[in-house]
């Protein structure tokens, strides 16, 4: 089996490139956007076994861009984990509410960023 393919979803480039490498290094394929809307055709196109979004992104947040995601047949199944640096409850609850696999507070460790990746991927048998 290949490694698994993820996309990103993130609009400041510092830290869209540390989720890169940290992704990279921990051995996954790794596939990277700048906001919503690029990462729902993204996902249309590549099949991604799992997408670590931004909550808040340019021209479609994460929560639009999860609810385009979850509507459609080809992309329903994809574990969607959303990042964000603000740790409010309600919102927290919003992207759980709209299906999504997880939620991850900015800033992380990254050698932490790997250990959730894996733990949701094998939640959802894509190891």
């Amino acid at each position: 089996m290949s490694e698994p393919l993820i996309l990103v979803a993130e609009d400041e480039r510092d830290i869209r490139e540390l989720i890169v490498i940290t992704l990279e290094f921990n051995g996954f394929n790794v596939v990277d956007v700048t906001n919503g809307e690029e990462a729902v055709a993204k996902a249309l196109e590549i099949s991604p076994d799992l997408i670590l979004m931004d909550v808040r992104m340019p021209k479609m947040t994460g929560f639009e861009a999860c609810q385009a995601l979850k509507a459609n047949d080809k992309t329903k199944d994809i574990p969607v984990v959303f990042l964000s640096a603000k740790g409010q409850e309600n919102e927290v609850n919003t992207g759980l509410d709209l299906g999504a696999a997880g939620y991850f507070l900015k800033p992380f460790a990254p050698d932490e960023l790997g250990d959730r990746v894996n733990k949701v991927l094998a939640q959802y048998s894509k190891l």
